[in-house]
């Protein structure tokens, strides 16, 4: 049996998500830019541009602050073109190369929707004044640390170490991998394939477990590995992927709802959306890639489970209780109820991807509710026993060993007072 991705729902939570950008104050003119002591450069105003491209992609409608956004850019930029301080590649600000690596990829997605000579001048002035400096110098990223995982729901500077500026998002310099790989596929500049070259060999080479990465940040890495690999058609890049999402699956980044730990096994955190968002979007293009059915089964696993209750009914999307055999067992808001700042953007191109590939999403079903890989489910449908206030927004109710189950409910559809107090235990 099989249950199609319901295409009503889906346009239901992508209104969800375009009234959000399109009507909080938040995703304005007047707010979108950060503040110039936020070390995040180029993060929010990178992901806001990405989610206004992403809406106009899907619907062809604009949302305003995307043309005011780029009117306002060169008064923003410092003399170099790009945010934040210059340091011409001496000190390496492991933030502002994330932080870049989102803003390259929403002028990368404005270019190829619109074939504006702007965008592409911007992406050629950060790529050459921001990254190509750092070139031959990522080996040196320091990978041991005392002071590691320090950091809250948003990532923070923790300490300068061996010319580098580190981030207690661990590994977040190597998002760039993600955003680099889009400006070589925008650009074909051999300069910036070097580079790539060398970001992707130290990633793959250190060891993110003992590290404990960000499991975003590597998810992000994979996925410009995958942009790669359509470029050149190296079988290393998809290689390189494939080790990724394996040991993210396998080896202490997913848990057992289908969403994330946000650093590697680390189960007292939190799950974070733009992770959930990477996975699906990495699973899948892997799929394509190579037709292994386990990969097009991750990822529908990753929509009907893990995006759940990643996203809230205001539209934007927000961290949960993460779910561990053995440790925890109940799926609830935890951290923040929306991450504005980063994951309500970043659903916008999940969104739109899910849009786009919506007949590979199906769920396979068994026609019954059990237990399989100690949990129960339907098939691809993992199943819930949910709190009381909760009950009113279950799909369905089934009986089965004493327990009164339904599948995850759906956060979107539940008001935020009775999502923040509601409880899902996932049984096993």
């Amino acid at each position: 049996m099989v249950k199609h991705l319901d295409i009503s729902e889906l346009n239901e939570r992508i209104s969800l998500n375009f009234n959000r950008l399109a009507n909080s104050d938040y995703y304005q003119i007047g707010r979108v830019f950060s503040p110039a002591d936020y070390e995040w450069y180029g993060d929010k105003e990178g992901r806001a541009l990405l989610a206004f491209v992403c809406h106009y992609r899907i619907s062809g409608k604009v949302i305003p602050c995307m043309q005011e956004m780029m009117r306002e850019l060169p008064e923003r930029l410092n003399s170099k073109g790009y945010f934040g301080p210059v340091f011409d590649g001496k000190t390496i600000h492991e933030q502002q190369l994330s932080g870049h690596s989102w803003l390259l990829r929403g002028l990368c997605e404005h270019y190829e929707a619109f074939g504006d000579s702007y965008s592409l001048e911007m992406i050629r002035k950060i790529s050459e004044n921001l990254y190509l400096p750092i070139t031959d110098r990522i080996s040196g990223y320091p990978i041991h640390r005392a002071d590691q995982n320090d950091g809250g729901v948003s990532g923070s500077r923790i300490s300068d170490t061996d010319g580098w500026i580190l981030s207690s998002d661990t590994g977040c310099a190597f998002m760039s991998i993600d955003g680099l790989a889009h400006v070589f596929r925008v650009t074909g500049d051999e300069r910036v394939k070097k580079l790539l070259d060398e970001m992707i060999s130290v990633y793959l080479a250190i060891d993110k477990v003992a590290l404990k990465a960000q499991t975003h940040c590597t998810l992000t890495a994979a996925r410009g590995m995958m942009m790669t690999y359509g470029e050149t058609q190296d079988a290393k890049y998809l290689k390189g992927a494939e080790s990724i999402l394996d040991l993210y699956v396998n080896g202490g980044g997913m848990t057992e709802t289908y969403q994330n730990l946000n650093w590697w096994n680390k189960p007292d955190t939190w799950t974070e959306p733009c992770a959930i968002v990477d996975s699906l979007m990495l699973a899948l293009d892997l799929y394509k890639t190579t037709g292994k059915p386990c990969y097009r089964t991750i990822a529908a696993r990753v929509y009907h489970n893990g995006l759940a209750t990643a996203q809230r009914s205001n539209g934007g999307a927000g961290t949960d209780q993460p779910v561990v055999k053995g440790l925890l067992d109940t799926l609830c808001t935890a951290g923040v109820y929306e991450a504005y700042f980063c994951c309500t953007m970043r659903l916008a191109e999940g969104l739109r991807y899910i849009k786009d590939h919506a007949k590979l999403l199906y769920a396979e079903l068994d026609g019954t509710v059990s237990q399989k890989n100690g949990v129960y489910s339907d098939g691809d449908i993992m199943y819930a026993e949910v709190s009381p206030e909760l009950e009113a927004y279950a799909e369905r109710f089934t009986e089965v060993d004493g327990h009164r189950l339904c599948p995850i409910v759906k956060y979107f559809k539940v008001p935020e007072d009775i999502a923040k107090s509601g409880k899902q235990r996932i049984i096993f």
